[in-house]
């Protein structure tokens, strides 16, 4: 079994699905097999690692793989990324598109928040890690992430309102795991992003996040139009011009998620 995180905010905007493209394309320099695991109907990670949905024959995504409610269905799922680099076959996506949304009504069903575990079973074993892109909530669909989860981490932007939503994050994982059937989840970091120096409000809470969690802050990504760029044309960083400085402050996060994190 793949070790498995749940990347979450309590907030949109916080930065989760440019963590989880960003953080497995480092880990894929590195030579990790990883599995980015869409759990947001939004679909933004999907696209931003080259995926694209074909309306005439649709591709099984993470929606069909939970509403199968079976063992080991999301072997069926797991498809190779768009981008051409060669480290580019290290990573494979689980796709989501707003069809995932659907799944929320079930939430009430016997058995419901551990589906997407169940339909992992087994299928991530040919992987070091999967990751998983959770929605801007802490609802249906980021539980059952949870419940799948080994660990949580953090995103935030250096924001008032992002760093609060992260927090509930954080609490929201330390009180939940006997809830989900998985007492062993804990929350091992944060990531700060689109941090801004000039930006007096930025400083103030980049210190207030090192007060609130300590040395569970893993690091801070500076706010870079490239960054942006690239995953509006879903392009990995290493293809961007100028990216060197980016680059080294995922890598240097990703080294930090191998040794909090080790593979199986």
């Amino acid at each position: 079994m793949a070790r498995r995180v749940a990347i979450g905010n309590n907030k949109g905007g916080a930065k989760k699905s440019t963590t989880a493209v960003r953080l497995a394309e480092a880990l894929a320099k590195l030579g990790k097999r990883v599995g980015v695991c869409e759990v947001d109907p939004q679909g933004n990670a999907s696209r931003r690692l080259g995926w694209k949905d074909d309306p005439n024959n649709p591709p099984l995504t993470t929606s069909e793989a939970i509403e199968a409610n079976a063992e080991g269905v999301a072997a069926q799922v797991w498809q190779p990324i768009g981008w051409t680099v060669p480290y580019a076959d290290n990573i494979v996506v689980m796709p989501a598109r707003y069809t995932l949304e659907d799944r929320v009504s079930e939430a009430g069903q016997r058995g419901a928040y551990r589906r997407l575990a169940k339909a992992l079973k087994g299928a991530d074993d040919h992987l070091d890690y999967v990751l998983f892109d959770c929605p801007p909530s802490l609802g249906h669909l980021t539980q059952m992430a949870l419940a799948a989860a080994h660990h949580a981490l953090g995103t935030t932007e250096p924001e008032y309102d992002s760093l609060e939503a992260a927090v509930r994050y954080r609490d929201f994982v330390s009180e939940s795991g006997e809830d989900l059937a998985n007492p062993d989840l804990d929350f091992i970091g944060l990531v700060v992003s689109g941090y801004d120096q000039r930006v007096g409000a930025h400083i103030g809470q980049l210190d207030n996040s090192r007060k609130l969690f300590g040395d569970q802050v893993w690091g801070v990504v500076p706010q870079r139009s490239l960054i942006t760029n690239a995953d509006e044309y879903a392009q990995p960083l290493s293809e961007i011009t100028g990216s060197h400085e980016v680059r080294a402050v995922y890598e240097l996060l990703a080294q930090r998620f191998i040794k909090e994190v080790p593979a199986a």
